[in-house]
């Protein structure tokens, strides 16, 4: 009803036709207040796509919303901080009037800059007016170095001076920044910490008085706004602090975090992936596939190579994901195959994606960066194993039987198994039947298994054993190489 009412009064173009309405000024701030209320009431979700927050970080997002805060979204990199700012754009009004031509956006109920108070004493009820459209409400500015006041919050602006023929005392020469051309908006300053603290200092009476001041000039401009920041909490360290006076006039300073599940990380990345949709139809990938990208992640965050403090963005499993679906899809286009499904050898086409996005230790550089992509995608599997298959103990008794010994003794008793890279679909079934005991025990322990799995979890098995050191693995330009561990002492490689 209410956004009815909004639409309708869109053709309004007067003030005297905005009082004549009814209409009745709201703060932002009000704005989001109101219609946060009124999701919650009717149970419409206002954060969509938002996956792993919603016990966590929305409701305080909420809270703070309904106190009126500015707010500060700390947290590493890749945890949507930006896109919960962005999303909060559509708590607004759909639309708001503005006094047409006002640098500011000035409400013509309220209004503040010195144009819009002298077009309405000279015009009146006659005074035209727009409407503003609530997308068109929000700014964004990322902290860097070189930002100024100027930038901003304004400055005198000589040119205009000229132009117009004032002097630099009238304060029809001041050039508007950043921050009052998005008054009546959501404005966003991301990475804060980045800010020189001079230019931290600058906000201060913005925040607390909601006024601005441009060079010494006595102006009061009770500024309307929404202020969201952002902030990586390793930049306090390294490059720059959110100063102690700032950090007290934001009201609520949240905690984002990264998904604490594979099932919370696998929404997001099959939501943000960019995928060609002709890929999508031809390259497969198993459930078991997608668990091991995103185990990957979680080893990384825990991994002596790598500096955890520093973050293992969301987006290293979603270009991961790219990557391994454009691997899957370029095997087979050189195959011929026209449809194709993810193999666990195609993981080495992701070392790329994780490279370039994980930032090592000491320790990490000296092993190099492709080892410790490896080092990951192993461990990823390790950790995975045993909720699929029967756990292997680091010790066990001689002679005891375990459930892999049939495939253990095809190993030892053969000279080895080749899977090449560039295997047909066909070729690569054939080559894994060749194991039968991997049948028995995918019979036995994954009964239930979607059939397109099958050929994945029979690889899953081998690559497991790898890490448990049941058998050998070796990699070679053409593809892999599976043996019996003591085949290379046997063998002599």
């Amino acid at each position: 009803m209410e956004r009815a009412r909004e639409r309708h009064m869109k053709h309004i173009k007067t003030l005297g036709e905005l009082k004549q309405s009814g209409y009745q000024s709201k703060s932002i701030k009000d704005e989001l207040r109101d219609n946060l209320i009124e999701n919650i009431k009717n149970k419409v979700v206002t954060f969509k796509g938002i996956h792993g927050y919603e016990n966590t970080v929305i409701p305080e997002l909420e809270r703070a919303i309904l106190s009126r805060h500015n707010i500060n979204l700390l947290g590493l990199r890749g945890q949507a901080k930006t896109r919960l700012a962005r999303m909060m754009v559509n708590l607004l009004d759909e639309y708001i009037p503005v006094v047409e031509g006002s640098e500011i956006n000035d409400d013509p109920l309220q209004p503040i800059s010195r144009y819009a108070t002298e077009l309405i004493a000279e015009k009146g009820d006659d005074t035209p007016i727009i409407w503003l459209h609530r997308d068109d409400r929000f700014a964004e500015k990322l902290a860097t170095p070189d930002v100024t006041v100027a930038d901003i919050i304004g400055d005198v602006d000589p040119i205009k001076a000229a132009n117009l023929k004032l002097s630099y005392a009238d304060d029809r020469v001041i050039h508007y920044g950043m921050i009052p051309r998005a008054n009546r908006c959501i404005f966003v300053i991301n990475e804060l910490p980045d800010l020189q603290a001079r230019i931290q200092v600058a906000l201060f009476n913005i925040l607390q008085e909601g006024d601005i001041q441009i060079r010494g000039f006595k102006l009061r401009l009770p500024m309307d706004m929404q202020f969201v920041f952002t902030a990586n909490p390793e930049d306090y360290t390294n490059r720059g602090s959110i100063v102690t006076p700032l950090k007290d006039r934001i009201g609520s300073q949240i905690l984002t975090h990264y998904p604490d599940n594979i099932d919370t990380a696998r929404s997001i990345t099959s939501q943000e992936a960019k995928l060609d949709l002709r890929q999508s139809k031809s390259v497969y990938i198993p459930d078991l596939a997608k668990d091991v990208l995103e185990q990957i992640s979680f080893e990384a965050r825990e991994s002596e190579y790598v500096d955890v403090k520093s973050g293992i963005s969301a987006r290293m499993s979603i270009t991961a994901y790219e990557n391994l679906l454009s691997t899957a899809e370029r095997r087979a286009l050189i195959s011929g195959d026209e449809n194709t499904s993810v193999r666990l050898s195609d993981f080495t086409g992701i070392i790329p994606a994780i490279t370039g996005k994980v930032e090592l230790v000491y320790e990490g550089e000296q092993e190099g960066a492709d080892f410790v992509a490896n080092a990951l995608m192993n461990e990823a599997i390790k950790t995975l194993f045993p909720k699929y298959f029967p756990k292997i103990e680091k010790l066990e008794k001689q002679d005891q039987e375990t459930p892999y010994d049939d495939l253990i003794s095809w190993f030892f008793n053969g000279d080895g198994f080749e899977l090449l890279d560039d295997l047909s679909d066909e070729d690569y079934k054939a080559k894994l039947d060749e194991v039968t005991p991997l049948d028995t025990l995918i019979a036995d322990y994954q009964p239930d298994i979607d059939q397109h799995d099958v050929y994945f979890e029979k690889e899953f098995i081998l690559w497991g054993l790898v890490q448990f050191k049941k058998l050998s693995k070796y990699r070679y330009s053409k593809g892999l190489k599976f043996q019996d561990p003591y085949g290379s002492y046997i063998s002599g490689l």
